[in-house]
C-alpha cells in the first residue's frame, strides 16, 4: 500500500511542479506571482500590489514606481532622492488605472505637472501648483544607431523589422507606427497616437520598453531578451533618444527662457569684448614698435651729417 501511495504522491507532485514554474508574468520581471490554485496564477506588482495583466504591456507609472521599491530579487535600486538629480528618475503618483497623475511631488513637496509619458511639461512649483489636467503624449520620436561596423541594410528591410519587433514584442498595433525612416547608420521611428482605446497599448509605455530593452535593462524576464535582425543579420543598436511631442505645448514660462537667452548674450558680449581688446592690444603693440623703428631710422640719417 505504502510503494503505491508514493507513486500517486509523486505523480501529483509531478503535476503540481510544472504549473507551479509557469506561474510568472511574461511582460514584466518585477511582477510577484502566485498560484492560488489550479490554472490561477494571480501577478501583483512589487511593492503596491496592483494586479499586473501579464498579456500585455505594465504602465509606465506602475514601472517606474516599483523601480523605486528595493525586493531582493532585483539587482539594482535607484534611491527614492534620485528625484533631485532628473526628471527621468522619480517616485511617481499613479491613478489606479496605472496612468500618471497630472501633478507629481517629491518628498520636499516641490512639484511639477507631466503629460501622460510621465515627462515634466512644465517649471517646478510648491504644494500649492495646479495641474489641471493629464496632457497626452501624441508623438513619439525615437532615433537610434546601429553600430559602423555593422553593414548598411536595405530601408524595407530595416522597416519591416522593426514593425514586425514593436508589433510581436511590445503588442504595439502598426497603424501606430506613422514612420520610419533609415540613414545608415541613423533610424528614425515616428510613434503617433491620437487616441488610445483601451485594448491597445500606449505608445509611452512602448517607449519605456524599449528604451529599457536597449539598455540592458529590460522590464521582461531574462529569457527574453532583445534580438532585433534584418534579413537574418543582427542589428546591433548603439545609441537611443527618445522624445515626447504633446497635444498642448508645454507650460514653462517665459522666465526660464530669458534666463537662458540672457546668459548667451552675456556669452556673446563677453567673447566680443575680449576679442576687441585683444585687436587693440596688438594694434597698439605693431604702432609702437612701428615708431621705434621710425625713430631708430631717422637717427641714423642724421648721424653721417653731424660729422
Amino acid at each position: 500500500m505504502e510503494p503505491l501511495f508514493g507513486l500517486v504522491l509523486g505523480l501529483m507532485l509531478a503535476v503540481a511542479s510544472p504549473a507551479h514554474d509557469s506561474c510568472t508574468c511574461a511582460t514584466n520581471k518585477w511582477a510577484v506571482c502566485a498560484q492560488e490554485g489550479p490554472g490561477n496564477c494571480t501577478c501583483r506588482l512589487a511593492g503596491s500590489h496592483h494586479p499586473v495583466d501579464c498579456s500585455t504591456l505594465t504602465s509606465k507609472c506602475f514601472l517606474m514606481k516599483a523601480e523605486m521599491i528595493p525586493p531582493k530579487e532585483k539587482r539594482l535600486w535607484r534611491p527614492p532622492q534620485a528625484v533631485s538629480a532628473t526628471d527621468g528618475m522619480y517616485n511617481p503618483d499613479c491613478e489606479d488605472s496605472g496612468v500618471f497623475k497630472a501633478r507629481q511631488c517629491n518628498q520636499s513637496s516641490t512639484c511639477w505637472c507631466v503629460n501622460t509619458a510621465g515627462v515634466r511639461r512644465s517649471e517646478r512649483g510648491g504644494s500649492s501648483l495646479s495641474c489641471s489636467e493629464l496632457v497626452r503624449t501624441r508623438w513619439i520620436y525615437i532615433e537610434l544607431t546601429h553600430k559602423r561596423s555593422s553593414s548598411a541594410f536595405a530601408v524595407a528591410a530595416v522597416a519591416e523589422a522593426l514593425t514586425q519587433l514593436f508589433e510581436s514584442r511590445y503588442k504595439l498595433h502598426p497603424k501606430y507606427i506613422a514612420a520610419i525612416k533609415y540613414e545608415p547608420p541613423l533610424i528614425q521611428i515616428r510613434l503617433d497616437q491620437n487616441k488610445k482605446p483601451s485594448w491597445d497599448v500606449d505608445i509611452a509605455d512602448v517607449a519605456y520598453y524599449f528604451e529599457k530593452d536597449v539598455n540592458n535593462d529590460s522590464v521582461f524576464p531574462s529569457n527574453r531578451k532583445l534580438t532585433v535582425s534584418v534579413n537574418g543579420d543582427a542589428l546591433a543598436i548603439e545609441k537611443l533618444g527618445i522624445y515626447y511631442v504633446d497635444e498642448k505645448p508645454p507650460e514653462f514660462s517665459m522666465r526660464q527662457l530669458v534666463a537662458g537667452i540672457g546668459a548667451v548674450v552675456t556669452v556673446v558680449l563677453l567673447t566680443a569684448g575680449i576679442g576687441i581688446a585683444v585687436l587693440l592690444v596688438l594694434r597698439w603693440l605693431r604702432t609702437r614698435t612701428y615708431k621705434k623703428f621710425e625713430c631708430k631710422e631717422m637717427r641714423e640719417i642724421k648721424a653721417p651729417s653731424l660729422e
